[in-house]
């Protein structure tokens, strides 16, 4: 929102509210002078109230229109008529104390947090020497030494679109804000606008914007009960202290930056800032709401006469300004070593503490992540650690399983029986050149097989299923103590504005909104419907492209099968099956990589042809999009390995063929799963390190070159933090997409095909290890620090979470009953087997299955001139009967039973999620009670001290005094 000069000398004054609540300084102490008070509007920074700006503009005017704007914001800030007492003192920087009786509670049915009992937390810190010493010591400072820089600008000097930038900064300073301009070092073609914002400013919109502050400490209703269990808490912790010290935990004695806040917040209100203590103004506000403060203000700034000519990203999108974006808070590294001489700023104590490669094992400092990204990147590193947390347990468990297939494996009676079946002759694979092959031949991949496919196969799924639900629900409630922890439970996110793109679509189609009551730009339904459809039909042409390429590396593998069959290489020869299998994994790779590319630039046109209204709808609208397209891409050669290799090749004698020429590829004689298995072996570990070196080393390598640019043009100058900012790469374009994008992509790999492959959970706990110091690393010192954006959860990506724990459970069941042989083993022995007839058998159940699941074939069919017979995978009639080579009944027996197995798993493990979705509420209540006390107490002492304060008014007036409300 804009407001000119002249609308901020008109503004109403403000009074005092009942429901505004008062607030307490970080401090959080009781104020003791309220006559040695002075105006909080008017900090020293801003006493001449100067832009210092290198511009064009004389001297003589600018002084002129400084010197009415602190004319002007001199009468606003004195308007304010229970602020008589602040304004005496008005332009000097003194502190402002209270000398008000702290409110007088029941102090029987409340007791105080336990972190209270130290009484040197109880003492105000002394932040404003330190923080200002490592400000002034990293040149986040205007050239006064005074002014800290909250936000930058850049441009360059050879752009032409002067009167834009000029209109838009003289805007930007009717606001409240500084400028200053400074040229850059390295190149002479840019120019730097460093943005300071006032304190009056910042009080000013951050009562606009509803930020909450610190206000009281918080107290706590505790009963009998409650005191019992704390103080056997208390003795439990005396215990626990003269134990080993977990590893990876956080010393934050050592790092007293990482104390948290335990105070009550309520809105910021100008009208009861003398219910705030201040003890620096510099600090009283972070700089995370800094930021957001200044880029609230640049976003709602015009730069031209028009409804839609406003904001700073406009700006930089037709070229007026290069970039803008929020300065780090100096150097990551320091010489000193950080446990003697303390962290020189967040930056240096997030990577001490977080980016290392050697606090790899550690947590993480969530609340400092929060504190210097903001909410929204902190959350998703808490959801990327929970989620690396909970990958444990499911890596433990699908290694138990590895190692009981290979424990058990020689034990196996199907491998003990392919292994010995050196008489048995297998039918030839391929048409030209394959021979008959001996079935022991495959002895080294039927063991193989069995570690993936053996009795704790059923298990395993069932455990990850429930693991997924398990995962999601305690994800909900570890949100919901998060969002509590950071003050984010009672946070809306204020209203988006209104795309350029759909301002400039639909600029002369309005309606009345019917919450507000104001016009407002509207989309026809009609036509919102016609581009969705047209969009609708873009993703199924591009899914469909996805299955062509996918048909394209069968094509290709039925053609090179033959070409590995007669190679010239002996050991190509002998195993030409898995050089066939891992040569379309590996192409079937690129084709991934290649089609992701294409994939991005389809769904940008796309999700713009639908014209969405505001940044949140276009984000989810391209978000759902890249999952679809990725997710189709990357799993479409796998469902086809899992559910269609094998399945519709005929039988010997009468093959089906692609286009009458090529037959279509079978599954090995041991089993198709060892081909899941490969498939997902390679591309889970070939992407995992393309994008590890796309998110780090890309990035590397182009600040290395920028830094040597800067070396070879300036060998010995000076280069300012924020020109260093200036030459780090930018975050991507799409924020937290790609990283949110890669990681419920692993989840899906993890879950879907999990029966198959079960060390994916293994790989996946391994990569995100390296993926959280890696992203840390990355964001700490190879991109600008990106704006602290706020949020409560991470947004589309939770239900597309469900989604895939649903559709995992649909895959498993699928591929334990087709692609696995677990049913036919399960039929075979309680129908076919030597265990059919009896309860319990001294015999092996399975003796003979081998033999049972392969059909015969008469060789002299074949036109080959030889004679005899050739087994193949199968249940059909043998040649001598009297339906040869029709299904035989065990073959509709094993129909059925995998159709049952499928119906009864999926209704078993929906049920058991469903009942631990219904068991685990989505906050605890504990934490629920909290809130809810909270809220009364916050409403009381909301009362109280507006009482208070009132009978202070009223006894230095000579009023009578009331001790309730008039």
């Amino acid at each position: 929102m804009n407001i000119s000069k002249s609308e901020m000398v008109k503004e109403t004054s403000l009074k005092p509210s009942r429901r505004s609540l008062p607030c307490l300084a970080q401090s959080c102490t009781y104020s003791q002078n309220l006559s040695q008070s002075t105006s909080l509007f008017q900090s020293n920074e801003s006493e001449s109230q100067a832009p210092t700006s290198v511009t064009s503009i004389s001297v003589e005017k600018a002084a002129q229109v400084n010197y009415e704007e602190n004319k002007n914001d001199s009468v606003l800030n004195c308007s304010f008529t229970d602020l008589s007492d602040f304004c005496l003192g008005l332009g000097k920087d003194q502190d402002y104390m209270d000398d008000s009786e702290p409110a007088h509670y029941d102090r029987s049915r409340l007791i105080r947090d336990s972190v209270l009992k130290d009484k040197s937390a109880l003492k105000p810190k002394s932040l404003s020497k330190n923080d200002m010493n490592y400000i002034a010591s990293s040149g986040l400072l205007f050239k006064d030494g005074k002014k800290r820089i909250d936000y930058i600008l850049v441009y360059r000097k050879s752009n032409i679109q002067y009167n834009r930038r000029n209109a838009f900064e003289k805007n930007l300073r009717a606001e409240g804000l500084m400028l200053e301009k400074e040229p850059a070092v390295a190149n002479n073609d840019i120019m730097f606008i460093k943005i300071h914002i006032p304190w009056d400013t910042l009080c000013k919109y951050a009562e606009k914007l509803n930020i909450r502050m610190p206000f009281r400490k918080k107290f706590y209703y505790t009963e009998k009960r409650s005191e019992s269990m704390g103080r056997i808490k208390k003795t439990l912790e005396k215990i626990i202290s003269f134990m080993p010290k977990n590893p990876m935990v956080l010393d934050k004695s050592v790092f007293p930056d990482l104390e948290e806040s335990k105070c009550y917040t309520g809105p910021f209100s100008r009208a009861r800032i003398h219910h705030f203590i201040i003890n620096n103004k510099e600090t009283f506000f972070s700089n995370a709401a800094r930021s957001r403060i200044v880029y609230h203000v640049l976003q709602h700034t015009k730069y031209e006469n028009g409804v839609s000519k406003v904001g700073i990203y406009k700006l930089i999108n037709n070229g007026a300004y290069e970039a803008a974006f929020p300065p780090h808070e100096g150097a990551y590294k320091s010489r000193l070593p950080i446990k003697s001489h303390g962290p020189q700023n967040s930056r240096h104590l997030l990577y001490e503490l977080w980016a290392r490669w050697g606090m790899w094992y550690k947590y993480q400092p969530l609340d400092l992540i929060r504190r210097y990204f903001g909410e929204k990147i902190g959350l998703y590193f808490a959801w990327l650690g929970w989620y690396t947390g909970m990958l444990i347990p499911a890596a433990v468990v699908g290694l138990c399983v590895f190692f009981y297939g290979l424990v058990t494996m020689n034990k196996s009676q199907v491998s003990q029986e392919i292994c010995a079946a050196s008489e048995v002759l297998m039918c030839p694979l391929c048409d030209k050149n394959c021979s008959l092959q001996r079935l022991n031949e495959s002895c080294v991949y039927a063991k193989v097989t069995y570690l993936f496919d053996n009795g704790g196969t059923v298990f395993f799924a069932i455990f990850m299923a429930i693991w997924a639900t398990v995962f999601l629900e305690f994800w909900k409630r570890r949100r919901s103590m998060l969002t509590y922890a950071w003050d984010l439970t009672e946070w809306e996110e204020e209203e988006e504005t209104v795309r350029p793109q759909f301002e400039a679509k639909y600029y002369t189609v309005e309606r009345v909104n019917p919450i507000t009551g104001k016009p407002e730009l509207y989309q026809p339904f009609s036509d919102k419907i016609t581009r969705l459809l047209v969009s609708v039909s873009g993703i199924f042409f591009m899914i469909s492209l996805v299955i062509t390429a996918v048909f394209a590396v069968v094509v290709y593998r039925l053609v090179v099968m033959e070409q590995f069959a007669s190679f010239k290489w002996s050991f190509v020869k002998q195993h030409w099956q898995f050089a066939t299998s891992g040569a379309g994994v590996c192409i079937n790779f690129v084709i991934i990589m290649m089609l992701n590319v294409a994939y991005e630039k389809i769904a940008y046109l796309l999700t713009n042809l639908e014209y969405p209204r505001t940044e949140s709808e276009w984000e989810n609208s391209f978000a759902l999009k890249m999952f679809l397209f990725q997710f189709v891409n990357l799993n479409s050669s796998i469902f086809y390995i899992a559910f269609f290799l094998g399945r519709f090749v005929g039988h010997p004698g009468n093959y089906n063929k692609i286009f009458n020429r090529w037959r279509l590829e079978e599954c090995h004689p041991s089993g198709c799963l060892i081909d899941l298995c490969l498939q997902m072996g390679v591309i889970m570990f070939l992407k995992q390190i393309w994008n590890n070196f796309m998110e780090l080393g890309y990035p590397l390598i182009q600040n290395w070159w920028s830094r040597h640019k800067i070396k070879r043009g300036k060998q010995d100058a000076s280069i300012p933090q924020w020109e260093n900012d200036w030459n780090l790469q930018p975050m991507n374009i799409h924020g937290l997409m790609d990283e949110y994008l890669e990681m419920v992509l692993q989840f899906g790999f993890t879950t879907i095909f999990v029966a198959a492959f079960p060390l994916a959970p293994l790989l996946a706990l391994l990569n995100n290890v390296i993926e959280i110091r890696l992203d840390a690393y990355k964001f700490v010192t190879q991109w600008r620090r990106p704006l602290p954006a706020r949020a409560t959860d991470i947004g589309i990506w939770y239900g597309i979470l469900e989604g895939l724990g649903l559709l995992a459970v649909i895959t498993n069941a699928f591929v334990i009953a087709i692609t696995s042989d677990y049913i036919p083993r399960l039929v075979y022995e309680y129908k076919y087997g030597p265990c059919a007839d009896r309860l319990m058998s001294s015999h092996n159940c399975l003796m003979g299955y081998v033999n049972n699941s392969l059909s015969f074939f008469d060789l002299s069919e074949l036109g080959l001139g030889k004679s005899g017979y050739c087994r193949y995978r199968d249940y059909r009639g043998p040649p001598w009967g009297s339906k040869p080579y029709e299904f035989t009944l065990q073959y509709w027996h094993i129909l059925a039973a995998r159709l049952a197995f499928i119906i009864v798993f999926e209704h078993l493990v929906f049920g058991i999620k469903s009942f631990i979705a219904f068991l685990i509420p989505d906050v605890p209540q504990e934490l629920h009670e909290r809130i809810r006390r909270e809220k009364y107490l916050v409403q009381e002492m909301m009362y109280e001290a507006e009482l208070e304060h009132l009978q202070q008014q009223r006894k230095k007036s000579g009023q009578p005094v009331h001790h309730e409300w008039p």
